[in-house]
C-alpha cells in the first residue's frame, strides 16, 4: 500500500522494536477502511490505539529474524528450523507469567526477553543488542584439492581473512579475522575450500536503553541442540536473577559470562 511522505516520517518516530507491528496494523486498518493510501491521520489513530493497549500485545518475549519466511539472501546457515524450536522453548518457559509476577505496574515491550537470529554475519536483525543473538555460520577449511590460484576466495572475502600462499600454492585462512560467512566456500571452483563446520555463533547480554551495551560472543560454533541448551540456560539464569523485571543484560555480569564460556567452550 502507498504511504504519504508525512505518514512515512511519522512511523519512523515509532520505537524500532514495535515499528513493524505498528506499520502492519496501520496498513490493515487502512485496508479495512477501504483506503488506497496511508495518511498521517491513519498513523496517529492506529498508533494511539496500539500504545494504549500495549499490555495486551505483550507475550513475554520477542523473537526476531532478518528476513523471516523469505530467508536471508546471504545465508551462512539456514536457521528456519532453529527459529521454530526456539519459539516452542520460549512459549514453554512462560515468560509472560514470570514478568507479571516480577514487574510492578503495567508491562511494556521493553520488559520482554529478546532473542534474535541472523542467518549471516551481516546481522540485519541486530543480534549484538539483544539478550541472545544468534548468527548463522559456515566455517571454511582447506582440503588437498589442487588450487588453481584463481583468487576467487580472496576477492570474495570482505574481511581480508584469505591470502594465497605462494610457497605451497594454497590459500591461507586467518581464522582470527574470519566471520564464518561461507562466501569463500561458495566461490571456490575447485573444492580447495569447503565447509568444516556449519552451525551458529551465539552472543549474550546486549541491550539498548539508557545504558546500552553490546553482547559478548561465546567461543565456538554451535549446532541447533547446543543453541537451544544455551537459550534454555540463559532463561533459567534470567528467572533466577531478575527480581523486578530487569533485562537479562542488567543481571548478566562479566563473571556470569565467563562461567558460560567455561561451560560451552569447544
Amino acid at each position: 500500500m502507498r504511504w504519504t511522505s508525512e505518514a512515512e516520517e511519522a512511523v519512523k518516530k515509532v520505537p524500532f522494536f514495535v515499528r513493524k507491528k505498528v506499520r502492519l496494523r496501520v496498513e490493515n486498518e487502512a485496508v479495512k477502511a477501504g483506503k488506497k493510501a496511508v495518511s498521517l491521520a491513519d498513523v496517529k489513530a492506529t498508533q494511539a490505539r496500539f500504545l494504549s493497549n500495549m499490555s495486551s500485545e505483550i507475550k513475554g518475549y520477542q523473537l526476531d529474524t532478518c528476513f523471516g519466511a523469505n530467508g536471508c539472501p546471504n545465508r551462512a546457515n539456514n536457521g528456519d528450523k532453529l527459529l521454530e524450536r526456539i519459539e516452542r522453548l520460549l512459549k514453554k518457559q512462560n515468560l509472560l507469567a514470570f514478568l507479571r509476577h516480577q514487574v510492578k505496574g503495567e508491562l511494556k515491550f521493553h520488559h520482554e526477553f529478546r532473542v534474535t537470529l541472523a542467518d549471516c554475519p551481516n546481522a540485519c536483525s541486530q543480534p549484538q543488542i539483544k539478550d541472545i543473538g544468534i548468527i548463522g555460520a559456515s566455517l571454511p577449511m582447506l582440503t588437498d584439492e589442487t588450487c588453481t590460484l584463481c583468487e576467487a576466495c580472496v576477492d570474495e572475502c570482505r574481511e581480508k581473512a584469505i591470502a594465497l600462499n605462494n610457497e605451497n600454492d594454497k590459500p591461507k585462512i586467518d581464522y582470527n579475522l574470519c566471520l564464518a560467512c561461507g562466501k569463500c566456500i561458495e566461490a571456490c571452483p575447485t573444492g580447495t575450500i569447503v565447509a568444516d563446520k556449519k552451525g551458529f555463533r551465539v552472543q549474550l547480554g546486549g541491550k539498548l536503553g539508557r545504558h546500552p551495551q553490546l553482547a559478548k560472543e561465546l567461543p565456538g560454533i554451535y549446532n541447533e541442540d547446543e543453541v537451544l541448551d544455551i537459550v534454555k540456560n540463559c532463561i533459567i539464569f534470567y528467572k533466577s536473577n531478575s527480581k523486578q523485571g530487569e533485562r537479562f543484560a542488567e543481571v548478566f555480569t562479566p563473571t556470569d559470562f565467563k562461567n558460560f564460556v567455561g561451560h560451552y567452550s569447544p
